[in-house]
């Protein structure tokens, strides 16, 4: 699945061409999507293929393509405090963003079959945590993540805000996924080669919404022979954070909110999201064409009529910008204010580090 958009050469091009072709349309699931780059879930020797808009896979290890990932974001209408249930939540990529836009006080919870990929995705998490400065610009609600079948969940769980399913979902096990919904909530899957959307409006009452087509490996079915008895899945408990962890969030917030203050002071209103770096990059665009003939594809190359033209100017100018090059102005590291400010604080450096999740940059 997919190859909607063309392959960016950093996870800030992805969202870019994201954008373009208008699957990330909200503000909240482009930040989410440029805070948490791709390339860090791919394993190391397969890095080169992290920013082109493919699916991808490995043994038990699965990415769904960026634009399908962005669909779901969209799809899910997230909103800070709601409780989230990833089913096969694998990487834990789509995990992590969406516990960037739920806030502290939501709840991030992932079932997965294979125990080696909770593995991996806890080791991905800690990587996150640890080293990205996109950590800091955010409250994050850190996902829990559990082993077994989601056709297994205990009825005893409590039922969610928002749901969504990584693996394709058979018709008699549709009723089954809603029921996993609060009234209100949301939930997303791929149902007969459709991502469907559908919203639970009563206690039994839907509206369903076919977002577009896909191609989803279908959901593994449980596995009895052993004891001939199912193993039902628990999932985490909610339970209320300590106060020393609500005064780490509380005391964060409030030196955000000073920094912005601090900023806006400095450039007046300033601007709400400041521009980025971008490549200079020179294209010469071709039209292309794909002609299907029965089984056999033939494609075709049409030139720009500009170029069949003004060949010879286009020479000269590409001769020209060969000539002169523009030099390349290369942006200044981002800096972590929020870090900063922390190690400027008249405090312990144990309690400095705490508030720092203890982390590494």
């Amino acid at each position: 699945m997919g190859g909607a958009v063309s392959a960016g050469e950093d996870n800030d091009e992805l969202i870019d061409n994201l954008k373009e072709a208008q699957y990330i349309r909200s503000e909240l699931v482009e930040q989410a999507f440029r805070a948490v780059d791709r390339a860090d879930y791919y394993l190391e020797e397969f890095k080169e293929n992290a920013y082109k808009d493919l699916a991808w896979k490995h043994g038990n290890i699965h990415l769904s393509a960026p634009c399908i990932y962005s669909e779901v974001m969209e799809a899910l209408d997230l909103q800070p405090g709601l409780s989230f249930l990833n089913l096969g939540s694998g990487t834990g990529y789509l995990s992590s963003m969406v516990g960037l836009i739920l806030g502290p006080f939501g709840i991030n919870h992932g079932i997965e079959l294979h125990a080696d990929v909770i593995e991996y995705a806890k080791q991905k998490l800690e990587f996150f945590i640890r080293t990205s400065d996109s950590f800091d610009k955010f409250e994050f609600c850190e996902p829990s993540f559990v082993s077994g079948n989601c056709l297994e969940i205990s009825p005893e769980c409590s039922q969610y805000d928002r749901v969504y399913c990584g693996a394709g979902v058979q018709k008699e096990h549709e009723d089954y996924m809603k029921n996993l919904l609060k009234v209100g909530g949301i939930l997303v899957m791929p149902l007969e080669e459709k991502l469907t959307k559908i919203t639970r409006t009563g206690p039994s009452a839907w509206e369903t919404k076919k977002i577009l087509a896909v191609s989803f490996a279908p959901l593994i079915q449980p596995n009895h022979l052993d004891s001939g008895k199912s193993r039902l899945v628990h999932l985490p408990p909610v339970t209320v954070r300590s106060l020393q962890d609500l005064s780490r969030i509380a005391i964060r917030g409030t030196i955000k909110k000073l920094i912005h203050q601090e900023t806006a002071s400095k450039n007046g209103n300033g601007l709400r999201n400041p521009p980025r770096f971008k490549r200079r990059r020179i294209r010469h665009r071709r039209m292309e064409t794909i002609v299907f003939l029965d089984k056999e594809v033939f494609a075709s190359r049409i030139s720009n009529p500009l170029e069949d033209n003004n060949s010879e100017e286009l020479e000269e100018d590409c001769r020209e910008e060969v000539e002169k090059p523009v030099p390349e102005l290369k942006p200044k590291p981002a800096t972590n204010t929020l870090r900063e400010k922390i190690l400027t604080l008249p405090l312990p450096d144990p309690l400095k580090y705490y508030l720092l999740y203890y982390r590494e940059k």
